[in-house]
């Protein structure tokens, strides 16, 4: 069976017929003149390849950093979810077989300590940070964890300062993967956490403003860091969430040119209720009322987190991948959005999931079920 989505209206506004067979895009051309079946999309809807949540709270057995796949997955037009860390060794079978289950894709930053986040001082025990464990996990599921997750802030790390990423960055280079780092209130301070990391690692919560631990600390001594580390290869990614998102750190880093790679929203179900970060859609629509262009802000949910993870057959509307889709719709409608610490911005324009296809398969964005959530 060959599909058909006519008129595609991409972010840049170009327009694409997209042909689908078996699941994958089979070609993308101006105007497809075959048969097939046409899926009929309003004028107003956009396409693109379908979103990647690039740090979620996906793995639903821990609170309060919990979350059920399809909740925050496709229902909310997020495509494939990656968790950040929730789960260790001693729960990714669990996980794996749980994620076989969803219509969302799911990946996993497999957290460094064993027991993930079971506990909230993951990495004060030295003891729970097994190579061994590491690399059977990755050995057993190489293809689902992506790389792996270590928070390095003072209330993760007790007295051990920057000893576990240290640990966890010999483990990332074991298993050939990236390393993603929470960064939050000091000790470590970030400079000292940034000098660690290496080509293809992630920053996330790049933009938050944990007292005298920023991007702008230290009379700008971080600042030059982050550059530095920028320019060797590492990335920038958003990472929300309910305490790390900061306007004025977004727009001094936009007026500098410290540019974020991936947007994320580090979601889980009580952020998901009561805010700020609701939804992928309302994450973006912040960055459009930065003053990012809509084709930015698509790629830094599409084809950056995909090159991040290493996976090259989702992010992009090309032939031979996957056909994973989200159709979204602009509102010109104003609202107030918050950042983390209260912050008001005035979003002139929303973004809005229309739907979502995953491999080929259609489905409508329901928005009475991500109300009502899933209890973890």
């Amino acid at each position: 069976m060959i599909q058909i989505i006519k008129n595609a209206r991409l972010s840049n506004d170009q327009k694409v017929d997209i042909i689908i067979k078996n699941g994958k895009i089979l070609d993308v051309v101006s105007d497809w003149t075959g048969l097939g079946e046409i899926i009929q999309l309003p004028k107003n809807v956009y396409v693109s390849s379908g979103w990647i949540d690039l740090h979620t709270h996906s793995y639903p057995k821990y609170k309060p950093y919990c979350a059920y796949p399809d909740d925050i997955g496709f229902k909310t037009g997020v495509t494939t979810v990656v968790d950040a860390g929730s789960c260790g060794a001693n729960d990714i079978d669990e996980f794996y077989f749980l994620s076989k289950k969803c219509i969302t894709r799911v990946y996993s930053f497999l957290n460094v300590s064993s027991v993930g986040l079971k506990i909230r001082n993951e990495l004060a025990d030295m003891s729970m940070l097994s190579l061994e464990a590491v690399l059977q996990a990755n050995e057993k599921y190489s293809t689902f964890i992506v790389g792996l997750k270590a928070r390095v802030s003072a209330s993760v790390v007790g007295e051990n300062g920057t000893l576990p990423l240290e640990v966890a960055k010999k483990f990332s280079k074991q298993i050939n993967k990236p390393l993603m780092v929470h960064i939050g209130s000091t000790p470590p301070k970030l400079v000292d956490i940034v000098s660690l990391l290496e080509p293809g690692d992630i920053i996330t919560h790049c933009y938050n403003e944990k007292i005298n631990n920023h991007i702008f600390s230290d009379n700008g001594l971080t600042k030059n860091s982050i550059k530095e580390a920028i320019e060797r290869g590492v990335y920038l990614d958003i990472g929300h969430g309910t305490s790390s998102f900061s306007y004025p750190v977004a727009q001094q880093a936009k007026k500098e040119n410290i540019n974020f790679h991936s947007i994320s929203t580090d979601i889980y179900e009580w952020n998901k209720i009561n805010g700020p970060v609701y939804n992928m859609a309302t994450t973006l629509s912040k960055f459009l009322a930065l003053g990012y262009s809509l084709e930015k802000v698509i790629h830094s949910v599409t084809e950056m987190p995909a090159k991040i993870i290493n996976k090259r057959d989702i992010g992009v509307i090309q032939k031979g991948a996957l056909a994973d889709f989200t159709f979204f719709t602009i509102e010109n409608k104003e609202v107030i959005l918050e950042d983390s610490i209260g912050n008001e911005i005035l979003a002139e324009k929303q973004i809005k999931p229309y739907a979502v296809m995953i491999g080929g398969n259609y489905y409508e964005c329901n928005t009475n079920e991500i109300k009502e959530g899933y209890k973890c």
